[in-house]
């Protein structure tokens, strides 16, 4: 369901996270943290069992929530190319202002949009637009308009406190609001009809998770090397090795997996894979060392396994940030949304 400035499923179904995964990309300057136009009809999703409230940090509390993206402003041009122009950019997510970098191609618009969703990198060190500045450039040079999201408690975005205790559900909420926010924003150069997502590593993660909050606010997606679709591999793999000091708090607030394991089988999008009504296009390299490549085979399996529009391409002896590889991903990551976006 496609809405002009709110986003609101009733079902009350799905929980997921993306705590994890880790940077690795080109500019990140960290390794890790705490992390067809054509459309295939696929059955509904699965009606909730009880009307019992949802946990407040699940993904049927997300789904239930009536989610906004508005206010898309642009700020000050950090560059100009013979190509496009790329714009400081704000807009509203529920609640909260998050910051962003907007590139947007020169021509005769309306021209499809994309979201993208980065992977982790310390908020501390964290600048606006970090982490994809490769795809960022190459897709804006392709006619796609590419709001790339800060998230909150990173850049010039408002500040979430309860954000990590939350199992960083809130960037979920940032991709949702910033698909609002391009359709409501009115701009001439947006084709609010044709929206894409792409996220990589700890955003891979934000994209298995949008799909199953708000299956068809997005036409396709895209995840690179992406994170566990299990948040408690992603805690086990990232912070716990680490001494992080947040995985206690975790583990006090809603127990491990094995004391607690309805609460972690509502945080991993695979339980609710049946909501997802988009193509998804998982690119992972063989010798990633960061994200094992096994975690992106069980979710694409999953996804298979339930009748779902999945591809999963391997890259043989390629690492987490993809390097000799990318433009070879990127040639298929662009066929793919020409595919299902145009």
């Amino acid at each position: 369901m496609r809405s002009r400035g709110t986003f609101r499923v009733t079902i009350a179904l799905a929980l997921s996270v993306a705590v994890g995964c880790t940077a690795g990309d080109p500019d990140d300057g960290t390794r890790s943290g705490p992390p067809p136009t054509t459309r295939t009809a696929a059955p509904p999703p699965s009606p909730s069992p009880t009307a019992t409230p949802a946990a407040p940090v699940s993904i049927p509390a997300l789904i239930q929530r009536e989610h906004t993206g508005s206010g898309l402003r642009l700020g000050t041009v950090l560059a100009r190319t013979p190509a496009y122009t790329s714009y400081r950019v704000t807009y509203e997510s529920d609640g909260l202002t998050i910051s962003g970098l907007m590139n947007i191609p020169r021509g005769k618009g309306p021209f499809p949009a994309l979201v993208l969703a980065h992977g982790y990198i310390d908020p501390d060190i964290y600048t606006t637009g970090r982490g994809l500045a490769r795809e960022q450039d190459l897709l804006a040079r392709n006619g796609y308009v590419v709001l790339h999201t800060d998230y909150r408690n990173h850049a010039a975005s408002d500040d979430d406190p309860d954000n990590d205790i939350g199992l960083r559900l809130g960037y979920t909420e940032d991709v949702i609001g910033a698909a609002l926010a391009l359709r409501d924003s009115g701009r001439p150069e947006i084709d609010r009809d044709r929206l894409g997502l792409l996220g990589r590593s700890m955003g891979g993660g934000v994209v298995y998770n949008t799909l199953v909050v708000a299956p068809g606010l997005f036409d396709a997606a895209v995840a690179f090397a992406p994170v566990s679709a299990r948040p408690e591999e992603n805690i086990d793999h990232f912070q716990r090795p680490d001494g992080d000091p947040l995985v206690a708090e975790i583990d006090a607030q809603y127990g491990t997996p094995e004391d607690n394991p309805g609460f972690w089988r509502e945080v991993s999008p695979l339980t609710y894979v049946d909501r997802v009504t988009e193509p998804l296009l998982i690119h992972h390299g063989t010798a990633d060392d960061t994200c094992p490549i096994t975690w992106s085979e069980r979710t694409a399996a999953a996804f298979s396994a339930a009748g779902k529009n999945v591809e999963l391409r391997r890259y043989q002896g390629e690492g987490h940030t993809f390097y000799a590889q990318w433009p070879a991903s990127m040639d298929t990551t662009m066929e793919f949304f020409a595919r299902h976006l145009r």
